[in-house]
């Protein structure tokens, strides 16, 4: 069975999912589709594309996400974006920050169905790989059952066929943006009736989702109904090795999982091409931060990467001696 990349992806994240934090996390998996942080219509039509929207061919496949709320302006940025070879564009219709606010942009517009769906036409005039859009369930006193489905309704008027859900409202005063990923109630049986009622739809599930087994939980028929894919945020993040069991369990490969010594391995090169380049260390090892979890060494393997990896001149040794800190500690477990 072949498996659309949307059935595991990992979350935009802003100040995360830059494109060393991808590269690293595709040394993990092959399959699951991976975002950008969210980057403004104005900020690439504007500022410098190659700065912005560069990346290694090594994370396809991999999706731009932009945030706007101009029609015109998205269709220029989705050009530039199809241009740089991203495998799609998607819209940001769920970040709650004041400064997304202040854009018109980002979950605000869940009051502005038409909208959306006219910014959504313009971009899926404007190129031709898919054209998608992540939502929240609705803002504030907005009823979700009425919110979410007018804003899907809206989307797949125009052609739009492919949804993100974060099973959560947001709620634009009197939340911050880090309350607004912990505090609005999870409602992924609503999630799960939009597609149960627009099954031509493809409808992903995003939020609060912590592991693997929740993940496939989603994936699994219940009520006659199953999601069609499930996004991962922080969970990826703060435990990427997770990521490494991410193409046998829920993409059906049969070769082996990738464990945290092969996946170093395969982030080696490209480390090393942008050490090349003139990139610091850190801005590639603090996404490496969290691999270790759960495991003996793990503190020191995250002090090495942090402490070290500041240091002028530093370059991969400081990664294999924070790769040696957690195989002693491992030895020492397994001697004692």
């Amino acid at each position: 069975m072949t498996f659309s990349p949307h059935r595991l992806s990992v979350a935009p994240m802003m100040d995360w999912t830059d494109r060393h934090c991808r590269a690293f996390h595709r040394a993990l998996t092959g399959r699951a589709l991976l975002y950008t942080e969210m980057v403004t219509a104005p900020a690439v039509i504007h500022g410098d594309p190659e700065r912005l929207l560069r990346f290694d061919a090594v994370e396809h496949p991999v999706a731009l996400q932009l945030g706007g709320s101009e029609p015109e302006q998205l269709a220029q940025a989705a050009r530039i974006g199809a241009a740089f070879g991203y495998d799609e564009i998607n819209l940001n219709v769920g970040c709650p920050s004041d400064r997304v606010q202040s854009g018109r942009f980002g979950a605000c517009l869940m009051r502005e169905p038409e909208l959306v769906a006219d910014c959504m036409a313009a971009i899926k005039a404007a190129v031709a790989v898919p054209a998608t859009v992540k939502c929240r369930i609705g803002v504030d006193d907005q009823d979700p059952a009425v919110s979410l489905f007018a804003t899907v309704d809206a989307c797949a008027g125009v052609g739009i066929d492919t949804f993100i859900v974060h099973a959560r409202k947001a709620w634009l005063k009197g939340l911050s943006p880090k309350e607004n990923r912990d505090v609005p109630p999870l409602d992924y049986a609503l999630v799960r009736r939009l597609k149960r009622e627009r099954p031509h739809l493809t409808i992903c599930i995003n939020g609060g989702i912590a592991d693997l087994d929740q993940a496939e939980a989603h994936l699994d028929v219940a009520d006659g109904v199953a999601l069609d894919g499930v996004m991962l945020g922080r969970a990826a993040y703060h435990e990427p090795a997770l990521l490494g069991s991410v193409d046998r369990r829920l993409f059906g490969e049969t070769t082996a999982d990738i464990d945290v010594w092969t996946a170093l391995d395969r982030y080696r090169p490209y480390m090393a091409a942008r050490l090349a380049e003139g990139v610091a260390l850190p801005a590639m090892a603090r996404h490496m931060l969290g691999l270790m979890h759960g495991r003996p060494g793990a503190r020191a393997f995250r002090r090495i990467l942090t402490v070290d990896a500041i240091r002028p001149g530093a370059g991969l040794e400081v990664v294999d001696a924070a790769a040696d800190a957690v195989r002693q500690a491992e030895a020492r477990r397994e001697a004692a």
